[in-house]
């Protein structure tokens, strides 16, 4: 007769206490998505109107700016769209570290967006430059000026993150003391790759506005025609540095870059004062936002449980998921203390 063992349940609620916690969605990130949520509706009811007014009023300028208002709306979208995504499937089993890191593909998937923008403004004013247009210069003054006010709205809405959150982020089942959870939560904000491509591209479209009405002025009394497409040149030159360095921030936390140099110098200097240990290897990536994973190997004469070091850093603010494996060093001593082999042999 063959054996077989009996079943048990995958995850025994008795073993739910040594289990890592869910990263949490911070409450900065609920606010952000109804900001972003808001500036969509802004924007998809300004594009409409435009639309309609330029088919009304026969404006080709209207009705290109309400296009160009729907390329905004699609980024918006994204952004939109992955604030609930990440909420709706913080608690699930699939993803290993939580959803985090579905701001930074939103942002990078937005910073491509805008540098795709500023390609073909680029593109255009070279064609504008070599073979000029006529210009209505009365319908796209109207036409810039309601875009910059619809942007600076929306530059508003979206740019209020410099709050602090008041939740309170959790470590191995401990709680950070409220200084260390303050820190985490106003610098959250400043990490939202996700928030910062949406605010990126209103605040391109109204530095773009503010220069167009500048130059439409000109165009308009002075009949500087030339003017307009070099503004929109240096507007694309400034949109795609915007895009370039908004891609290099929201890669890096996607492709696991270390940027933790001087948190990696604090967790081992804590962790190696205590006893002999010392950290034979130690990684640290970010899960979106401030969120952080680590794992740290330690080796040591006295190995103690890994509850134990945790303690040591839970203080730390950001540290989601920490992973700690001791090793039984059989080498000579390293006590950090400068006690020596033979004070250690006698006891």
């Amino acid at each position: 007769m063959l054996y077989r063992p009996a079943s048990r349940p995958s995850t025994p609620q008795v073993f739910q206490r040594w289990r890592q916690p869910r990263t949490p969605v911070p409450a900065t990130q609920v606010r952000s998505e109804h900001r972003a949520r808001a500036v969509l509706f802004l924007t998809l009811f300004t594009m409409v109107g435009e639309l309609v007014a330029g088919w009304i009023t026969g404006s080709l300028a209207l009705t290109a700016d309400g296009w160009h208002m729907g390329s905004h709306a699609a980024a918006l979208g994204i952004a939109a769209f992955a604030y609930a995504y990440a909420r709706r499937h913080a608690a699930s089993e699939r993803f290993s570290f939580g959803t985090g890191k579905v701001g930074a593909l939103a942002g990078y998937s937005s910073a491509l967006m805008l540098a795709i923008v500023a390609v073909l403004v680029a593109v255009e004013s070279v064609e504008r430059l070599l073979t000029p247009e006529a210009v209505d210069f009365r319908d796209a003054l109207i036409v810039a000026v309601v875009g910059l006010a619809v942007n600076l709205v929306s530059a508003f809405l979206l740019g209020g993150h410099h709050d602090h959150g008041h939740g309170h982020a959790h470590h191995d089942h401990h709680t950070h003391d409220a200084h260390c959870s303050d820190k985490h939560h106003a610098h959250h904000e400043a990490h939202d790759h996700n928030l910062r491509a949406a605010y990126f591209h209103v605040v391109a479209d109204a530095l773009t506005s503010i220069l167009a009405i500048g130059a439409l002025m000109a165009g308009l009394w002075l009949g500087w025609t030339w003017l307009d497409p070099l503004v929109a040149m240096a507007a694309s030159l400034l949109i795609a540095w915007w895009a370039w360095r908004l891609m290099q921030s929201s890669s890096h936390v996607l492709l696991d870059a270390d940027d933790s140099t001087e948190l990696k110098a604090e967790i081992t200097q804590l962790i190696e004062s205590d006893a002999d240990n010392r950290v034979a290897d130690l990684r640290i990536w970010r899960l979106g936002g401030e969120a952080r994973a680590v794992i740290v190997s330690i080796v040591t004469h006295r190995p103690r449980s890994a509850d134990h070091y945790k303690r040591l850093i839970r203080h730390l603010p950001g540290l989601h998921h920490v992973t700690v494996e001791v090793y039984l060093c059989d080498g000579p001593p390293c006590d950090v203390h400068g006690t020596a082999p033979e004070a250690m042999a006698s006891d």
